[in-house]
Formats: structure tokens, sequence, C-alpha cells
């Protein structure tokens, strides 16, 4: 790996999705919301205080992707220690699997929802190591409440893809507040106001977050619920606890830590994967040879059916000591398991899993601080209900559970947790931090951060190159997605030959992920932070 190419070669541009700074940066998938982790960072704010105002922020900007009703996971490295946030929602008191025989329950409405935690993870984070006072931190995301946004294309796309589903909810209040005039998607360009989440988000600011939980906004979300047949109810919210702070699980790739989530999120996939990679040099997978992709592929394919096949209980998985999944030898056993063929032996159905849009954040400051958070409300507009006079939508975390397999530990039952396709990281460089960084789209997120890793320490290209290469995932199935454009016909046709199934996405799509990242110089002064060219942020420092 050559440092000193990676990092010199980095050029930013005008438009903000690639910048540098020298004391601080903040990467996330809005500019509004990038703007006010900056704030923050003005005002004397450290990397905690910046994820926090731009996890609140981009709940108003992205609702499409995150918000007051949905879930957050995080990374965070403070005070030269490093550890693994578990922001997990609950499935209500009242939810167990009779309720759920009807499947659209689970996508769909108000029995779709866990309690909301994402509020839960933010205050939980300003508390412990934040310095600003919360006022401050809250004040970006009411400020854009009130004054509006301009919608994006890529929001009006999905307003129009979810709008049979927006107006499917008998009470119509998802449409009622981010659909135009409660029946038809938003033209790219209209400013988007929404009045009762400021007063939502400026009783939050005057009371503390726990007002959401134990306060009159939890008496205004438990009344919607009981009037529109949700399960939600005062006890459950009252129960969220705060967030666990969990050992984070760490292996080396080439000669860098990455360091990342364990159970209940999926960073021990992303981690096997990188450690089954470590078996092809470094020269392989810059070839762009293709059988590289055949390789790359096979590896997607075994490290995803092995976290299938072992869901681990996060409340158990401390105990286990063997990890076996995280062994040198296991990894090797599984890399040297791929020939030159498509493994026949892994099923050709592809599980069901998760939502396909979440959005992700990242930070850092001048103190050696670093702060990742993925957030989401699972499918695009979650539930496609709102909370009444609040002025947020509930998630569809429902959906991520297991219902046939009681044995299963995601399977429904009260007080239970979703399992999470999420795996932000921390990258350090001889034991220094270099980089955090993150991506939603659900199974995809560990082929999108392992791409963007490699092209950077296998292939030395600088962060705003190694973004914009184009991505292809492989199910389980043998199904790769590849970008339009971006593969030579000798790859597509050889991959054809080799069994699998190729299936083209836009060019850039939406599809692959959104890495939001940050990496901090090591071979000069300063920061360096992306932004997805794929989705609609930036990345600005100060």
């Amino acid at each position: 790996m050559n440092l000193e190419k990676i990092e010199q070669s980095f050029t930013p541009t005008s438009n903000k999705k690639y910048s540098v700074a020298k004391n601080g940066m903040v990467a996330s998938a809005f500019p509004n919301a990038t703007k006010a982790g900056v704030e923050m960072l003005k005002k004397g704010g450290n990397a905690i205080d910046a994820a926090c105002a731009t996890a609140l922020a981009l709940g108003v900007c992205e609702p499409q992707a995150s918000g007051l009703g949905g879930q957050s996971m995080g990374i965070i490295h403070f005070d030269g220690k490093s550890y693994a946030v578990d922001g997990s929602s609950r499935s209500p008191s009242l939810a167990h699997s009779s309720v759920y025989m009807n499947k659209k329950h689970r996508r769909l409405g108000y029995k779709a929802t866990t309690v909301p935690s994402t509020l839960s993870m933010i205050g939980f984070l300003h508390e412990r190591y934040g310095t600003l006072e919360w006022q401050k931190i809250v004040a970006p995301s009411i400020r854009i409440a009130k004054k509006g946004y301009k919608i994006t294309q890529l929001q009006h796309d999905l307003q129009v893809r979810e709008l049979d589903n927006f107006l499917s909810i008998k009470s119509k209040s998802g449409a009622k507040y981010f659909l135009k005039d409660g029946l038809v998607p938003y033209n790219v360009g209209d400013r988007f106001i929404q009045d009762d989440l400021s007063e939502t988000l400026t009783s939050i600011s005057e009371f503390g977050y726990r007002v959401f939980y134990q306060g009159e906004i939890a008496k205004k979300i438990v009344k919607d619920m009981k009037n529109n047949h949700g399960l939600i109810r005062e006890e459950d919210l009252a129960y969220i606890p705060e967030p666990l702070l969990r050992k984070p699980i760490r292996r080396k790739y080439r000669h860098v830590s990455v360091v990342t989530l364990p159970p209940p999120a999926a960073g021990g996939t992303l981690l096997l994967t990188l450690m089954m990679l470590n078996h092809l040099p470094s020269k392989f997978l810059r070839s762009s040879k293709p059988s590289s992709y055949h390789f790359v592929s096979e590896t997607f394919r075994k490290a995803f059916f092995h976290r299938i096949q072992r869901p681990f209980n996060r409340h158990t998985y401390d105990q286990i000591e063997e990890k076996i999944h995280l062994q040198r030898s296991f990894a090797k056993q599984m890399a040297t398991s791929i020939h030159n063929s498509m493994d026949a032996t892994l099923p050709m159905m592809d599980p069901v899993f998760g939502g396909d849009d979440t959005t992700h954040l990242s930070t850092m400051d001048g103190e050696g601080n670093a702060v990742g958070i993925t957030q989401s409300v699972e499918l695009a507009y979650g539930a496609k209900a709102a909370a009444e006079g609040l002025g947020f939508l509930y998630n569809n975390y429902m959906s991520a559970f297991e219902f046939s397999n009681p044995n299963h530990p995601f399977y429904i039952r009260p007080n239970a947790i979703p399992w999470t396709s999420v795996s932000p990281a921390l990258i350090f460089n001889n034991s220094k931090l270099w980089m955090v960084l993150g991506s939603p789209g659900s199974q995809r997120i560990f082929s999108t951060i392992t791409q963007f890793l490699s092209r950077i320490i296998d292939g030395d290209l600088p962060m705003n190159v190694a973004i914009e290469k184009p991505r292809f995932h492989c199910s389980i199935n043998g199904t790769i997605s590849i970008e339009a454009g971006g593969f030579r016909t000798e790859i597509v046709d050889y991959l054809k030959d080799m069994g699998y199934e190729i299936s083209v996405k836009d060019r850039y799509s939406f599809y692959h992920g959104a890495i939001h990242a940050i990496m901090k110089l090591q071979t000069q002064e300063g920061f360096q932070g992306v932004a997805e060219i794929r989705r609609d942020g930036t990345a600005e420092g100060l």
C-alpha cells in the first residue's frame, strides 16, 4: 500500500462531494445535515457533537432513510478507545408471531414498527461524550424543519415508487406528511416544510430526549398507536434502554486493522470477507481480470451465506469461546474452497433480507475522535405511517425478524431486537486512526465497503477515485448485480459462462450503497472526506 500516493492524489471538488479540511470533517447524505455537523465543530464541539447534530438533521432532510421513528448503530473512537454502540430498537411487548400471519403487517402500517431508538442513541452519545449544550445540537434540525429544504431527484423518484404503499395506509398519515397535498409525489425542487416535526424537535430541545420516551411525545405516540391498532404502549417506550456499549470486533486486512460492530450487526460478515480476500494477491484484485470478479463474487456468496447459517444471539455472542467465523484458519479454509467454477452447493434461492434504504454519516475532529453512525427506518419511507401531530415516520423493522423458526435468535417475540446488516468501521494504519466509514444498502453493505477499501488498500487509489469506481454485488443465489457501462463485455460474458445471472443496474445505482468516509491524513496534516456520488450528500470540514 502506497500511503503517500493514496493521500496525495486526492482531488477535492467544488460541489463538496470530495473535500479537504484542517481541523475536522463531516460526511453525510444531505448537504444541510453535513452543515449542521460542521456548525458544531465551529462552535467548539467535538466529533460526537457533530455526529449528533448531523444525525438529527438527516432525520429531517432524509425522511426516506432515517428519522425519529428509526434505529441507529454506531462505531466511535473517543479519547483513544474504540466502542461499538448498539442502539437496537425493540419489538413491542404485544408483538408475537400470530399478529404477523398477515405478512403485510410486517412491512406496512402501525404494526410494522419497532419501538424507535434513534433518539435514545443520539441522546446517549451526547450525554456521555459530547461537549456542547443539547439545545445547540438540536437547533439545526429545528431550523431545517421550519424553513424547509428542496426535494431532490432521489426523493421524488422514491415517492413515485412508494406512492401506492403510502396510499394503502388507511389513515393516510404518511401520505399527509410526505406527499404533496397528501396525494402525489413532490416535484424536484419543491420546498418541503415540516411544521409538526419542528415542534416535536423544539420539545425535544427544551425537555431533553427522554420526553420522547416518558413525556408528552410518548403520550401522543401511544394515543396514535391505539387509534390505529398499533402495538406500542407506554411501557414499551419507557423500557427503551440506553444503548449498549459493546466490544468492537477487529481483524487485519493486509496490514491495516478494521474495527467494526459485533452482532446483531453484520461487522463479522465484513471482516470474514476481508479475511478471505487476504488470500488473494493485491495484484490479482486490481488486475480487472474476469477471473478476479469470479473469486470476489464467490467470496461475497460464501461470507453472506455463513451469516445466514450462523445467526449469533448478541446476548450469548461474547460467551462463545471459539468464534470460528473470525479465525484466520476458518477464513483460509473458506478462501481455498473457491475454485475455477461457481459453487453449486450454495442455495439457488436468495433469502429475503431487510430494507433497501438507510443512511450513514461519518465525523472526525482535530482531537483524534471519530464517529460512524448508520441509521435507518428500514425500507424507504419506513412503514408509510407517520405519528399524528408529531411529523415523523414509523420504521418497519418488524420485517427484519424471523417468523418461522422459534430457535432463531432473531425470532419475533416481545422486546426482541431486529437483525441488521449495518457494519460501520474504523480503519487503523500503523496503530493510528486513519479512516471512519460506512454505507447503507442492506445485504450489500459489506460488499460496498469491501470494494471501497480494497480499491484504496490494494489499488493505491485516493478516496475520490475509489468511490466512483463501478460496483458489483453477488447474492447467495449467484445473481451478480453490476452498474451499466462499468464492466467490460469480456468480464460479463465470462461470468455468464460461469453460470452467474447478471442483473444490470444504472451506473451510480442507488442499489449499490452509499459510502460516506473520512480520512485522517498520515503523510501530511489535515483530513479528506468523501460523500457518495450515488446519493445527495456532501463532505465538509473546518
